[in-house]
C-alpha cells in the first residue's frame, strides 16, 4: 500500500533540519482544499518562503506516493495549496514573492495534477498510457493525459527496468470527492497496470 508523505515524512534529515530551524511539518488536513481560504493561501506562502530559507528545494515539497525504493514506481500529486507551496519555495529561492495574479492563477486551475514515475523494459514502453481514480466504487476519468513517449535510460541500463518514463493526469475537482480513500491506476500501453492506495483525507 502507498503512503502519502510530504516534508521529514520523505526526507528524514528535512524533518531535523525543520525542527532545528524551529519549524513544524505541516499538520494533516482534513482533505483536498478545493477553495482555499485567504488564511490557508497566506500560511502556504509563508511555508514555502520558510523552506526556501532553509535551503529546501521545491521537488522536496511535493505529496509524494509509492515505493521509496530506488528503480520502482511512485508520483506525485500537486493541489492548489501544493502548487502554491513549491511556487512560493521556488520564488523565495530567487528573492522573489508570489504576486497576486500568480495566487489567482493558481487558485483557479480546475483540475487535480497526477504525475507518476513509472519502470519498463523498453524505450516506448509508456506510450499511449493511461490513468484513473476509483472512489467508492465509480470511476473517475482524467481531462488530461500527458506521458513520455520514449523513456529515459536507468541507472541500471541496459539491465531491467531499463527506462523511465512520466505519466501526468489532470483530474476535474468537480468530479472528485476532495476526501476520500482512492485508488489511482496506470494503464501502461503494451498491457498490465500499476496501482497505488491514495488516501485524500491527508492531503491539503
Amino acid at each position: 500500500m502507498s503512503r502519502i508523505r510530504r516534508w521529514g515524512a520523505e526526507f528524514p534529515c528535512l524533518r531535523g533540519l525543520l525542527i532545528a530551524a524551529g519549524l513544524s511539518a505541516p499538520a494533516l488536513s482534513h482533505g483536498i482544499e478545493v477553495q482555499p481560504t485567504p488564511e490557508q493561501i497566506h500560511a502556504t506562502v509563508e511555508r514555502g518562503q520558510a523552506a526556501a530559507a532553509q535551503g529546501v528545494s521545491p521537488d522536496q515539497l511535493h505529496t509524494w506516493f509509492g515505493s521509496e525504493k530506488d528503480l520502482a514506481p511512485r508520483g506525485f500529486i500537486m493541489t492548489k495549496l501544493g502548487s502554491l507551496l513549491v511556487m512560493a519555495n521556488h520564488l523565495s529561492l530567487r528573492a522573489l514573492s508570489p504576486t497576486e495574479q500568480d495566487i489567482a492563477q493558481v487558485m483557479a486551475n480546475e483540475n487535480l495534477l497526477i504525475n507518476v514515475v513509472l519502470y519498463g523494459d523498453r524505450l516506448n514502453f509508456a506510450a499511449d498510457s493511461y490513468v484513473v481514480l476509483e472512489q467508492a466504487g465509480r470511476t473517475v476519468k482524467p481531462a488530461t493525459v500527458r506521458f513520455d513517449a520514449r523513456g529515459d535510460r536507468t541507472a541500471v541500463w541496459p539491465q531491467q527496468p531499463a527506462y523511465r518514463a512520466k505519466v501526468i493526469a489532470q483530474f476535474p475537482y468537480a468530479e472528485l470527492d476532495p476526501r476520500a480513500k482512492t485508488t489511482l491506476t496506470v494503464f501502461p500501453s503494451g498491457g498490465g497496470q500499476v496501482s497505488f492506495e491514495l488516501d485524500f483525507a491527508r492531503i491539503e
